[in-house]
Formats: C-alpha cells, sequence, structure tokens
C-alpha cells in the first residue's frame, strides 16, 4: 500500500491542483515514488497517453512534476462539458457516451469499482499518492453518492488537507464554513487546513490564524503566498483568461463558450515582449498580429457563438493581412462546411468560414494519439517554419477531408507530415492557405524553437523588435524550473514535518526513499 494524502478545496479554483503539483515535486525531490489522482475531473482541458487514452491534463501536468508519464489510472472519470446541463463522460480513457446531469447523478456511484480499481494498480507504482478532490466537500446538494471528496477519502481512509482561497476573500468563513457543513466523522479526517494565495505582511493574518484554529479546532499548516509560477491550471476559472500583460506582439485567442485545449498557445505566455488574450468582442482582433482559432468540445455551438458576436466578418478581414491558425475544432470552424449526421454535438450541417478549402464530418468515434513529425514546405509569412519538429497529440470526433476547387485542384498545401502511436505509417495534416494555417495537433507550438520563431515572423512583419531571449531553455525545460519553483516556495510556506507525520499515520509502507 502507498501512503497518501488528500488535497481539498473550499470551493473550485482554490489552488488545489497547483498544490498537489507542488506536494509531488517535493515528495519526489525527497526519494519517493509519487503520483497524483483525481477520480473524477470536469475539464475541457484534456490529453491523451502513449496508450491513446483521454485524461484531465490538470493530472498530466501534476504527473510531470512527479517526474513521471500519465497515465489514466491518475485520473479514472473524466467530465467534458457539452452544454450547460450535460457532459461527455469518459471512463478509463475511454468514451462512456453524452450524459446529462441529472442522469449521471444517479449513474456516477456505479463508477466506484472502477475507480477503486485504478487507485489499487497506481498504488503498486508508487510510494506516496496525492489525490486531489473537486469543487467542495460542503457541496451538500452533491453529498450523496460523493465519488471525488470525501466519499473517496472514506474509501481510502485518507487524511485530508482543506485548503481555502484568501485572493478571493472571505477566508476564514470558507474554511469554517466548510469545516461546519462537514459530518462528524469527516471533519475528523480533516487534519489541517491551509490559507492559499496570500499578498502582503503575513503578522498581519497571525490574529486571523489564530482564532481560525481556535473555533475550527484545526492546526493551519501553512498560507501559501501568492505565487508567480507559469504552469498550467484548470480551465473554467483561469486567471489566464484576465491577462493584461503587454507586448509589441499581440496574440489574440478567441474566448468561445466551449473552449478546449487553451494551453496551446501557454507556451507563448512566457516570452517577453509578447501579449497572449483571450477575447470576446470582434474589435479586440484590430491589434492582434496573430490570431488563433482553439480547441473547441462544441465546434458547432462554438462556430454559431462566433457569428452572433460578430467574428465572421472581422476574422474574414483579418484573414488578408494577419496570421490565423486553427487548431483541432478551430482548424473545423476555418473550413468550408461542417456535417453531424449522427448527431455528435448539434445535429444538422452548418456553412464553416471559408477560409480553408476542406470540409468535416463528424462521426462517433475519437481519434486519439500521440504523434509526431515535421513541418511541411508552407507557402504564408509562416513559410520559416518549414521543415520544423513538431510534437503533440490528436484529440477530436471529426474527420476532415480537402475540397478540390473548380479545376479538379486543390487549393493550398498540407501543415505538416505526422507519425502516430495508433497508426501504421505516416499521413498529412492540416492545410494552408495565404495567411491562414490549420492543425489538428494540440502542442503544435511547444517543440523545439517553433514559438519563438512564430514570435520572430510576427515582429519582423509589424517592423518591431522584441528583447532579447534571456536564454535557450527548452519549454520542457522551462515548465521543470516552474515545477522546482512551485516546490521551493511551498516548503517556505507550508509544514512539512507535519505533512509528512500525515504520511506516517496514514499506514502503509514507504518505499525507495533517500
Amino acid at each position: 500500500m502507498a501512503k497518501i494524502i488528500m488535497v481539498q478545496g473550499t470551493m473550485s479554483g482554490a489552488g488545489k491542483s497547483l498544490l498537489v503539483a507542488g506536494l509531488c515535486r517535493i515528495f519526489r525531490q525527497d526519494g519517493y515514488r509519487v503520483a497524483p489522482f483525481k477520480s473524477q475531473n470536469m475539464a475541457l482541458n484534456s490529453f491523451v497517453t502513449t496508450q491513446g487514452l483521454e485524461m484531465g491534463r490538470a493530472q498530466a501536468m501534476q504527473a510531470e512534476a512527479a517526474g513521471i508519464l500519465p497515465s489514466v489510472l491518475m485520473n479514472p472519470v473524466l467530465l467534458k462539458p457539452t452544454n450547460h446541463m450535460g457532459s461527455q463522460v469518459i471512463v478509463n480513457g475511454e468514451v462512456l457516451g453524452n450524459m446529462q446531469a441529472v442522469d449521471y447523478f444517479a449513474y456516477k456511484k456505479s463508477l466506484m469499482p472502477a475507480i477503486l480499481e485504478a487507485f489499487r494498480a497506481l498504488e503498486e507504482q508508487a510510494d506516496i499518492i496525492v489525490i486531489e478532490g473537486a469543487g467542495s466537500p460542503a457541496e451538500i446538494n452533491l453529498r450523496e453518492n460523493d465519488i471525488v471528496n470525501m466519499g473517496l477519502a472514506e474509501a481510502l481512509d485518507a487524511p485530508v488537507l482543506l485548503v481555502g482561497d484568501i485572493d478571493r476573500g472571505g477566508v476564514f468563513a470558507q474554511l469554517l464554513g466548510t469545516l461546519m457543513l462537514l459530518e462528524e466523522n469527516e471533519q475528523e479526517r480533516v487534519k489541517g487546513l491551509i490559507v492559499n494565495k496570500f499578498r502582503g505582511d503575513r503578522t498581519i493574518l497571525e490574529p486571523g490564524i489564530r482564532m481560525l484554529e481556535e473555533r475550527g479546532g484545526k492546526r493551519v499548516l501553512g498560507v501559501v503566498p501568492y505565487m508567480e509560477v507559469n504552469l498550467e491550471d484548470e480551465d473554467s476559472l483561469t486567471e489566464r483568461f484576465h491577462n493584461k500583460k503587454d507586448g509589441v506582439i499581440q496574440i489574440a485567442v478567441l474566448h468561445y463558450p466551449r473552449i478546449s485545449n487553451f494551453t496551446d498557445v501557454a507556451v507563448f505566455e512566457r516570452m517577453a515582449g509578447v501579449s497572449v488574450r483571450y477575447v470576446t468582442r470582434p474589435g479586440e482582433l484590430v491589434s492582434a498580429d496573430m490570431i488563433v482559432l482553439p480547441g473547441s468540445k462544441n465546434t458547432m455551438g462554438d462556430l454559431r457563438w462566433l457569428r452572433e458576436n460578430g467574428f465572421e466578418e472581422a476574422i474574414c478581414k483579418a484573414a488578408n493581412t494577419k496570421v490565423i491558425i486553427g487548431i483541432c475544432g478551430g482548424y473545423q470552424m476555418l473550413g468550408e462546411r461542417i456535417w453531424d449526421p449522427e448527431g455528435m454535438e448539434e445535429g444538422g450541417e452548418m456553412d464553416g468560414l471559408a477560409l480553408l478549402p476542406v470540409r468535416t464530418t463528424l462521426r462517433n468515434r475519437k481519434t486519439r494519439t500521440q504523434c509526431t513529425g515535421r513541418v511541411l514546405a508552407l507557402g504564408g509569412p509562416l513559410s520559416p517554419l518549414s521543415g520544423q519538429t513538431i510534437a503533440g497529440y490528436e484529440i477530436h470526433m471529426g474527420e476532415t477531408y480537402r475540397v478540390e476547387g473548380d479545376g479538379g485542384e486543390w487549393e493550398g498545401s498540407a501543415f505538416s507530415q505526422l507519425s502516430t502511436a495508433q497508426e501504421q505509417g505516416s499521413k498529412e495534416d492540416g492545410t494552408c492557405v495565404g495567411n491562414v494555417y490549420g492543425t489538428y495537433v494540440h502542442g503544435v507550438f511547444d517543440e523545439g524553437d517553433i514559438a519563438h520563431r512564430i514570435a520572430w515572423i510576427l515582429a519582423e512583419r509589424k517592423g518591431v523588435c522584441l528583447p532579447e531571449r534571456e536564454n535557450n531553455m527548452s519549454y520542457r525545460d522551462y515548465k521543470d524550473s516552474q515545477y522546482d519553483l512551485l516546490a521551493k516556495n511551498l516548503r517556505e510556506s507550508l509544514d512539512m514535518e507535519a505533512i509528512y507525520g500525515m504520511l506516517r499515520e496514514a499506514g502503509g509502507i514507504v518505499r525507495g526513499a533517500n
């Protein structure tokens, strides 16, 4: 049996995901085999494993922090919202189907055997497992048949750290109110409290901390400062959507309602002189040097939103002068037409933006695969990318094919040549015509020097200069340095001796420690 500890929060966005990642990094640095676990995640940011299975991207990020390959054992149940009332349900990396919220609420308890089986298999690979809850354990309307917070903690006999977000205010009410709404046996599982995202002088907070401990009957094991670390976070409440960073180069990302895998552009966020902004109004495209149409969990619905909000004319006009890139669902939107004969999204058919000579049919079969390849001989402003290596993954329901023109020839060229883990040989991916590019590869900007090349291309086109790069650190190495910075900050602000004490009391045998 592995040692286990669970991080629960007073609300969504309290910082559970980053704290789990930081603890994973600390335990790894201390010589333990460590793995993250979240029984059920609801997110539109997802990842594809080497086995071609789908899991929450937050757990993939935490696995990186732990220095191990992501596995669906770390996230056996993933919910991807398709609308306000329903989600696609993914179990052990495979699509189970779409369910309305009320139906899933009645069904979810039957998933507990699969969750426990995944956890037991993960135990064989780890000395310590850091478990993440979801939302708040005090959502009393969801307590019945809970599989992700106190229901899971009870099933696994896990000690719990309860985290509150002081940055949004009311942290004392958050923590005390949560404890008050828990059952007595659940309160006993909470072994310590954490105040997260604190800004300012901690001495001012001390009287409140003492009262919190007195009234709650729990020790505060740390006050974690607001951390300037650049790591992936959950999609719905990410602060990236409100980024105000100025830069000589502006990248505009369409923030439609079902945006997914927006982490594809995260590599640009660390670059001096580059601003990434998520836009919801057509006027925000005017100053953009590059426009990105990211992934979508509901391509047809988000395409309709795009039209209803006046983006179609703005994007088509921008295609004459600006670089436009569509990824996955965004690539589908840039095509001529989308069919949905099996009712996977909206049903029926819909015109696309007609900026690329492709058409898409949505099918009841999801492509999930990791891929590597190279950029082909591109035309247009991104031609300097030709021959560059790319790596990432595909995850989509659609089949996209090229359309011949009146002369019987296909206008434009493919974006890349790919080899995938699940397919023999290689295949062409994507399309490019003029200033407009489309690809199915998530993570297309992450490999090597591609993102920096794009930034310099945009700067040259604009006639401006970007600051010199401080170092040639790869994006992978940069993320690794951020995990180390996260761990350093947590070591300085948490009572790690008390947390190790919780692990010792949790049972199991620690193996492999230095």
